[in-house]
């Protein structure tokens, strides 16, 4: 893996969480607090859950002296929301494009207090597939809810219609 590969990750997950995020701005209130059965119970949830997990991520990779799980505490509205999730994924872009030891060791803390210590790589690809396993679940609730105005967040997708489509 490269950090050229990375980068190319990050690309398409700030590309797809734009897409993600263009479905929630079209939902009304009630179509983002609709409870439903998934992993998280709700849209909101679920957008509130991965925006989290983006951003403690960039909190692991640069040491920020007290990471704290966003969903532990998040009670802002919809757009607050949005402008988190937006600014974690350029904050996951700049960290990969400036990476220079896909190797390094990145301590990281679960939300129930285990500590735990991987390859920043691995760590990244992590973050990637947790992102695009509940961006899946958003799809799923967002149609529960009524929701229909969708287009494809498919990695080949991104690949095919970006400027991204060198060879890795």
């Amino acid at each position: 893996m490269t950090n050229t590969y990375f980068t190319a990750l990050a690309a398409y997950n700030s590309w797809a969480n734009a897409k993600a995020i263009s479905w929630l701005e079209h939902i009304s209130e009630t179509q983002w607090k609709q409870i439903n059965a998934s992993s998280f119970s709700s849209v909101q949830q679920t957008a509130v859950h991965i925006a989290s997990a983006e951003q403690i991520w960039i909190d692991f990779w640069t040491k920020a002296p007290e990471p704290v799980y966003l969903s532990s505490y998040f009670q802002g509205s919809k757009q607050e929301l949005i402008a988190i999730w937006q600014k974690a994924s350029v904050g996951m872009q700049r960290f990969i494009e400036n990476c220079d030891n896909l190797a390094e060791l990145v301590t990281f803390v679960y939300p129930n207090g285990r500590v735990g210590r991987m390859p920043y790589c691995q760590t990244f690809a992590h973050i990637m597939n947790h992102s695009t396993y509940h961006r899946g679940q958003l799809v799923t609730l967002l149609r529960q809810a009524g929701f229909s105005q969708f287009s494809s967040i498919d990695l080949a997708t991104y690949f095919i219609t970006s400027a991204s489509c060198t060879s890795q």
